[in-house]
């Protein structure tokens, strides 16, 4: 790092690029050190890593600097800037006052309850990643900085490093056949050196968590020979070092962690995993934020909460079940028992589709509020579906009416099998599903096109996704030959609103 020491003094005036004045190092690897600095036009503390000009270093703090600009979440180390100077190429992020997730492993500061802390962290910042384009493909504990002072769980852990990223509709670093990463996280197809995935990001965070609560690397060996031959093996269930675990847990890092990436499961399963043990395992010297799950109101823990919810629901369907006669039943149990198949690890939620035959058309607003994209998708068709069963119950339209065909309340009300071919086959046979998948649609992109960085971009973005979906209700309902939708404008001028408010008034979402 000599030469990199050197190229740290380059500039007459102690600046680099202008404006940031170097001071100690931090520390240094094999494509520069980083320094902290202070930013002199800003006035605040940054880091700059320092970058030799020559062989691929500068290609990956390209890649590095265009993968950061592509993301914002507080799991992720914000990139400022970046430039070049005679000698040297410079990337300025955001400086965390922390230690990296290997340092606290090794210095044993760590609880079971924060390494599930920093896998959620980590999980919700890969997922956002992925849906940007960018896979990490270098996760790994030195690439994963602990804050001191994280101000939300969101930010509990930062990746760090995308310097070997692989971004959507841009060339790849390295030619088929060629590996980049660190060996000892490297799901097997990278380290085979063929084009990898999001699954791959999810293999080495499985990894990195096993490590964290094992307390060693299975794949790892004594020297890099040995740890190829491990790469892609059945590794050794979690389960067998420690027992004491919860059993779902220990079994989805073992699915995750499976050699074909098609067996692996997905983000959201891990991370429905880790939030269901996350108050099952001790938190004796935990340092890091508390996640939202363990601070439910009334100081209900985690599985209280969970059960909660869960008897709250089966209590809505023993009343229906008990006080409605037989044909509406149907519809309402139709109504209820889709929700915990398509939430199952949520159970707070699955009562909000509820809500769907009162707000009609600003419903996908509400399901928008969920963090996860699948839980925004699942809670806007469910909502679809409750509202198309709603309208015929009730006799009148409120969005886009009972399908042609459909019998009024009095004909079906005791009967399951009139209910069943004069309501339910109607509504499947007219083609009104498909509003389970416009609403889904709708719900899972708000965040992605209302970023609450500018009202004003805000507002135009949140105007036109309220005016797509109610012009693509209108063209369904024109489509299938319902009546004309009711509430379009009032329904959009709501919908829009809530996606304008939800980044700023309602922060701590449907999740939390």
């Amino acid at each position: 790092m000599a030469a990199t020491e050197e190229m740290t003094a380059v500039a007459g005036d102690g600046l680099v690029l202008g404006r940031y004045r170097l001071g100690r190092r931090l520390g240094a690897g094999g494509f520069g050190a980083v320094h902290e600095a202070v930013d002199e036009r800003l006035d605040r503390w940054v880091a700059v890593k320092v970058i030799p000009a020559d062989g691929t270093a500068p290609e990956r703090a390209r890649r590095e600097a265009h993968a950061a600009a592509r993301l914002d979440h507080p799991g992720i180390v914000a990139i400022y800037d970046a430039g070049e100077e005679p000698g040297a190429r410079y990337l300025v992020s955001e400086l965390v006052e922390g230690s990296t997730l290997a340092a606290l492993e090794a210095a044993e500061e760590l609880s079971d309850r924060d390494v599930l802390r920093i896998g959620l962290s980590l999980a919700d910042a890969l997922e956002h990643a992925h849906e940007q384009g960018v896979v990490h493909r270098d996760v790994k504990p030195q690439n994963v900085l602990v804050p001191d002072r994280p101000r939300s769980w969101r930010g509990a852990a930062k990746l760090a490093d995308f310097g070997v990223a692989h971004l959507a509709g841009d060339d790849p670093l390295t030619m088929t056949g060629d590996v980049v990463g660190t060996l000892a996280y490297m799901a097997p197809e990278q380290a085979a050196g063929k084009r990898v995935d999001e699954r791959a990001d999810l293999y080495a965070l499985a990894l990195v968590l096993y490590e964290a609560l094992a307390g060693f690397n299975p794949v790892r060996r004594d020297s890099p020979a040995q740890t190829v031959r491990t790469v892609g093996t059945v590794l050794p269930a979690l389960a067998k070092t420690r027992r004491d675990l919860p059993s779902g847990l220990c079994a989805a890092l073992d699915r995750a962690l499976r050699p074909a990436p098609g067996e692996r499961g997905t983000l959201a399963d891990l991370a429905d995993a880790l939030e269901d043990a996350l108050t099952d395992v001790p938190d004796e010297g935990g340092t890091i934020v508390h996640h939202p799950l363990e601070r439910h109101p009334g100081s209900l823990g985690r599985r209280a909460a969970r059960m909660l919810a869960r008897a709250t629901w089966l209590a809505a369907v023993v009343a229906v079940v008990l006080t409605q006669p037989a044909g509406v039943a149907l519809l309402a149990l139709l109504a209820l028992l889709p929700a915990p198949l398509a939430l199952r690890h949520a159970p707070h939620l699955w009562l909000v589709p509820a809500l769907a035959p009162l707000l009609a058309g600003a419903f996908p607003a509400v399901a928008a509020l969920a963090s996860r994209w699948t839980r925004r998708a699942a809670l806007g068709a469910l909502g679809a579906w409750w509202l198309l069963l709603a309208e015929p119950l009730l006799g009148y339209a409120l969005l886009i009416g009972p399908a042609a065909g459909t019998i009024d309340r009095e004909d079906f009300a005791s009967g399951i099998s009139l209910a069943a071919a004069e309501v339910v086959a109607p509504t499947f046979g007219a083609g009104l599903p498909a509003l389970l998948v416009l609403w889904a649609l709708a719900a899972a992109v708000v965040p992605w096109i209302v970023r609450g960085r500018s009202l004003q971009a805000d507002l135009v973005a949140a105007t036109a996704w309220s005016s797509g979906l109610a012009a693509a209700t209108s063209a369904l309902a024109q489509a299938l030959g319902t009546a004309s939708p009711r509430g379009l404008i009032l329904g959009a001028v709501a919908a829009g609103a809530l996606a304008v408010a939800q980044p700023r008034y309602f922060p701590h979402d449907l999740e939390e």
